[in-house]
């Protein structure tokens, strides 16, 4: 019951990372510097990273790799228009 519990609390806070991420990347668009938009850029990277782990640790290979792709987006979009 306990690794139950266990799993669906690592699963919540691979959700969570995920939905800060997102909104990091969101926020990337309301900077109004350039210096805040590359802040934003590290919060996503960061907790894209951090959910890569989480899901890598949690045998979660096909999510991983969506979350390597979306990083790899927003990597993408980063460079092409905020530099």
């Amino acid at each position: 019951m306990a690794d139950d519990a266990d799993r669906k609390a690592e699963l919540e806070q691979l959700a969570h990372l995920k939905a800060m991420g997102e909104k990091a990347y969101d926020d990337m668009y309301e900077a109004h510097s350039p210096s805040d938009a590359n802040a934003r850029y590290s919060d996503a990277k960061e907790c894209y990273y951090d959910a890569i782990g989480l899901a890598n640790q949690l045998g979660l290979k096909d999510e991983a790799d969506g979350l390597n792709k979306r990083l790899a987006h927003i990597k993408a979009v980063f460079r092409s228009q905020f530099t």
